[in-house]
């Protein structure tokens, strides 16, 4: 563990696709999601023990969740909680993140992670880290950590890389990559896992601050200046007041297609570690532990003629189910939930009809 290694926690995302479990007001990165009796959020900090000293932890969420963050990491001084005031995607988050950090350290380098991720093999994840914290120290090169394909799934983006690992003194195992591909449809998906050079874009990212900062001034320059005018206020009193109009003037934007796709110096790290990053009601049921008939429960329940489904309820509430094969039954707060799991792309157009004809209190 080097003092100059930082940890930026993207944690502002409401997570619809969860519904109803994640609400507007809980998102899903607060909640205990695998049944082990830590949130995500805490889960996320705590996977990174050993690679980032506590100090230079840094969660950037929105501004609404900055009290819930410091609920679930009270250890974490105020300072390192950055409050968004409104969502404008993955870009102005690291933006702000990375201008922060390189003020206070201009060596810095800085690994970024979603908050609501799951990592079954920790031991794994935190050498392919080092690896690539080591790599991106040396180099000035941007670091994406790609997941080996196990199926050809249509909710991940796509990383294709070419084999020219240790080539012009890249650390061998990173891969030079030569595209992105947004969420596929299952053919193209199905080709990509037969072809053997693509992984599925994790959406973990490590780099230096510099690095990071300069493919900023590259590639999304108008978001460049609007930081680099705020230099000085970043840090102190005026920070908040300087974030409030920032914001107003930065694109919403995904790193992704602001710099990843355009820059020249992107490298990809092949990792399996167990990865999932639990979007969806069905990935926690590939990620949850199955019982004899493939199901994942996380409630009081009584299963009776009942295979594949996944089921999560309060503790205090028995829920008894009959003759169901591949649902979703999920139950938080006011909303009780029943679809099919092959159906659950519609879960965003529940929510939407809910909002249209049942008012805000159930989003």
């Amino acid at each position: 563990m080097k003092p100059n290694t930082y940890l930026v926690v993207m944690a502002g995302g409401i997570g619809s696709r969860f519904w109803p479990f994640s609400r507007t007001h809980l998102p899903k990165q607060f909640h205990d999601v695998m049944g082990v009796g830590r949130s995500m959020l805490q889960l996320t900090v705590e996977r990174f023990q050993g690679i980032c000293p506590p100090e230079n932890v840094f969660v950037v969420t929105n501004k609404d969740y900055m009290e819930l963050v410091h609920q679930h990491l009270p250890e974490l001084p105020a300072d390192q909680i950055l409050g968004e005031p409104i969502g404008r995607n993955t870009a102005p988050c690291i933006a702000y993140a990375s201008y922060r950090i390189a003020q206070r350290d201009p060596k810095a380098v800085i690994v970024v992670t979603p908050a609501d991720h799951a990592v079954l093999r920790e031991v794994e994840f935190q050498r392919i880290i080092n690896q690539a914290v080591e790599a991106a120290r040396e180099n000035e090169i941007l670091i994406t950590l790609g997941i080996q394909p196990s199926r050809p799934d249509t909710g991940y983006g796509y990383i294709q890389y070419l084999d020219e690992g240790g080539a012009d003194g890249i650390p061998a195992g990173l891969k030079k990559v030569k595209t992105f591909t947004e969420k596929p449809n299952l053919e193209l998906a199905q080709m990509f896992l037969n072809s053997g050079d693509f992984l599925w874009n994790s959406g973990l990212f490590v780099w230096r601050a510099d690095a990071i900062i300069h493919a900023f001034h590259q590639y999304l320059g108008d978001i460049a200046e609007v930081f680099d005018e705020g230099i000085g206020q970043l840090g102190t009193p005026a920070e908040s007041e300087f974030i409030a109009a920032a914001y107003t003037r930065c694109r919403n934007i995904s790193i992704d297609y602001g710099v990843m796709e355009k820059a020249d110096n992107v490298y990809v790290l092949p990792a399996d570690f167990g990865w999932s990053d639990l979007g969806t009601w069905d990935s926690l049921h590939r990620m949850g532990h199955h019982d004899a008939d493939n199901n994942v429960v996380d409630g009081d329940a009584l299963l009776y003629d009942t295979r594949e489904c996944v089921i999560k309820t309060p503790a205090e509430r028995l829920v008894v189910v009959q003759g169901l094969d591949g649902y979703i039954i999920a139950e938080y707060d006011n909303v009780l939930l029943i679809c099919k799991r092959t159906e659950e792309q519609r879960v965003k157009d529940f929510v939407a009809d809910v909002k249209a004809k049942k008012g805000l209190g159930y989003n």
